[in-house]
């Protein structure tokens, strides 16, 4: 994909957060990787008025080009592309049902088999710390260990993957099942998966999507 494709689709992506009800004015952030670094939303501007001129480039090395400061979270970006490889973008997204289980400090535990599709047999709440630090990026990193999403503690989200397209369909997913384990919640504790109907479920997933191959 060409640069200005890039910064287009970026664009594009950070509207139908909002759109889409993931995203609200400033909050959250996204990034992809582009070239020996990474392109990301600017701080502090929210979805309306954005264009692919705001959008700001970040090195590997913390040094940015723009005519904006990057996000204030351009460090847990950063830290999952440099150590992520299979990642080419990241989002992050103060969504209400995610959201309201990290401010509970909550993992997500294998209620449900979708969980599965995120990498393992929960969704990990991170630690706290104070948002834009390098301790909050460490603690994502660590809850994110073969994981393709995790939540923040009394913050929010962040999802993964192979490219924009891919990490939004990893934050939807983080979203809804959020909100059916809230909403599970509302009625007492859920009936968890055993480790082999999940493990079962989980294998299912290696073809989960993908094309047929040819005979």
């Amino acid at each position: 994909m060409t640069e200005l494709n890039l910064h287009r689709e970026l664009v594009q992506m950070a509207q139908k957060l909002e759109a889409l009800g993931l995203n609200h004015g400033t909050a959250g952030n996204l990034s992809v990787r582009s070239g020996e670094g990474f392109l990301i939303t600017p701080s502090g501007m929210g979805t309306e008025d954005l264009t692919e001129a705001d959008l700001v480039w970040v090195g590997m090395d913390g040094q940015s080009l723009g005519r904006w400061q990057p996000s204030s979270e351009w460090l847990f970006h950063r830290d999952i592309l440099a150590n992520r490889p299979e990642f080419n973008a990241v989002i992050h997204t103060h969504s209400v049902a995610a959201s309201t289980l990290a401010c509970m400090r909550r993992d997500i535990p294998p209620f449900h088999y979708m969980v599965a599709l995120l990498g393992g047999d929960t969704i990990r709440c991170a630690d706290y710390a104070t948002f834009g630090t390098q301790a909050l990026s460490d603690n994502a990193l660590k809850a994110m260990e073969n994981r393709k999403a995790c939540l923040l503690a009394n913050h929010g989200m962040i999802a993964a993957g192979k490219d924009l397209a891919d990490a939004l369909k990893m934050t939807i997913e983080v979203e809804n099942l959020s909100e059916l384990y809230v909403r599970t919640l509302q009625l007492g504790e859920p009936v968890l998966l055993t480790p082999a109907e999940f493990a079962e479920a989980q294998a299912k997933f290696t073809h989960y999507g993908k094309r047929q191959t040819a005979a």
